[in-house]
């Protein structure tokens, strides 16, 4: 069911599944803050050294180039994030699904994390594969 999030007013749409772990919750948290660009909650979420590959774009290594992409980010806003899966097994994670921004454009995405520990609190690396969607699939 979508709901409404934060001032922006930006819809979500979450899977039912996807919060009934601690790193379930701070996976589905951390795409909503990437969507809602809180560089803050962002920043506290890796460590020193997050290896941030986009696949296809580039690499991003260490917490201050991650920052600087972050502030990067901002100048775009999403006007909707869809989750559709969070997995989680030990030290790593993955998610997917659907945002769309501001302008209409969506973007399937499907990010893998490797976590610090196995308590999952805080992210030494991303992989993210990113597709922009065709108008035909925004909707599905």
């Amino acid at each position: 069911m979508p709901d409404r999030y934060g001032p922006e007013q930006m819809e979500l749409n979450i899977q039912a599944d996807c919060g009934n772990s601690p790193k379930k919750e701070f996976i589905k948290d951390l795409n909503i803050s990437f969507a809602k660009n809180d560089v803050d909650f962002l920043l506290g979420s890796v460590t020193e050294d997050i290896h941030w590959t986009m696949v296809g774009d580039r690499v991003i290594q260490g917490r201050d180039q991650f920052a600087v992409e972050l502030r990067k980010m901002v100048k775009s806003s999403a006007r909707a994030l869809r989750i559709d899966r969070v997995i989680t097994h030990g030290k790593e994670g993955a998610a997917c699904g659907v945002i769309t921004m501001e302008d209409g454009t969506a973007y399937h995405f499907g990010d893998f994390y490797v976590f610090k520990n196995t308590k999952g609190t805080k992210i030494r690396s991303i992989t993210s594969y990113v597709i922009e969607a065709k108008e035909t699939e925004e909707r599905s």
